[in-house]
């Protein structure tokens, strides 16, 4: 239930099953910022994974903030 509202494991587990490719974002995190990769709107990406677009809004933010990107054609470019 934790990864699912974006709240990262522990770090024993995190270190146990790191993704080379996931920059250090939560599942929910990553998910998102693959959905916005391909393309999709907020309100998109909101009603696939059943939450609100300010949700996606926030998630948005700490992706772009910890991947130190600007933009989704950032994002896009990074996903590819």
């Amino acid at each position: 239930e934790l990864r699912a509202i974006g709240d990262p494991e522990p770090a024993a587990e995190q270190q146990a099953r790191a993704d080379p490719g996931d920059h250090g974002l939560t599942a929910q995190q990553h998910q998102i910022a693959l959905l916005v990769a391909e393309g999709a709107t907020n309100r998109e990406v909101a009603a696939h994974m059943f939450i609100s677009p300010r949700t996606v809004e926030h998630h948005l933010r700490g992706i772009f903030r910890k991947l130190n990107l600007r933009s989704r054609v950032d994002l896009a470019r990074m996903f590819r």
